[in-house]
């Protein structure tokens, strides 16, 4: 079998989320900063953005990495809403009181490329969280605890943000904290990555 398990893994992105979920699942990687427009096209669905953003991710860095790049891109949605990161304190209030009682998808967009032979696979991975009803004391105490302003949608599922919901649906809940690993291991075992 030929096996491509000798490339580099390199993971387009400096966030320490997907990093440390990477490291999850026991592979040796490098991470690099794509530069990429993340604007959104003219009437393009989140599921279209994400999927050409992770793609665009993993290419901007296959130009000077020989390997196997990984892309990934998310957005949090309600109705035809999309949520992007807050930046500041008072655009995550903002964005909270949206989703207080509100069910948010997630659209999370990943590519793995094989920078050597330029053949990728891409997919969208939804995620659906409910919210609770949040007062304003809580979308404060839950800020100024977690500060997740640079997280779509104004939360970390993985610290705090967790106490903001009724309950999750999805069939990889690691989709929601940005780089679904359900849908990676299978990825990279096309690719002749040996797992675990």
């Amino acid at each position: 079998m030929n096996t491509t398990t000798s490339l580099p893994i390199v993971l387009a992105s400096t966030s320490p989320f997907r990093k440390e979920l990477l490291q999850r699942i026991g592979i040796t990687f490098e991470t690099a900063a794509p530069e990429v427009d993340e604007s959104p096209l003219a009437n393009e669905t989140p599921a279209a953005l994400v999927k050409r953003l992770s793609e665009a991710k993993a290419r901007a860095i296959g130009k000077s990495f020989q390997g196997l790049i990984i892309g990934s891109d998310q957005v949090a949605t309600t109705g035809n809403n999309i949520l992007g990161k807050p930046g500041t304190h008072a655009n995550a209030v903002e964005q909270l009181q949206k989703l207080s009682g509100k069910l948010v998808t997630f659209h999370t967009g990943l590519c793995l490329l094989n920078s050597v032979t330029d053949e990728a696979l891409v997919d969208v991975i939804p995620f659906r969280v409910q919210f609770r009803t949040l007062d304003e004391e809580q979308i404060e105490r839950y800020l100024r605890a977690d500060q997740p302003y640079n997280c779509a949608g104004s939360f970390k599922s993985e610290g705090l943000g967790i106490t903001l919901f009724e309950r999750m649906e999805g069939d990889d809940p690691t989709a929601l904290i940005g780089l679904p690993l359900i849908r990676l291991t299978d990825m990279l075992m096309q690719t002749g990555v040996v797992l675990p």
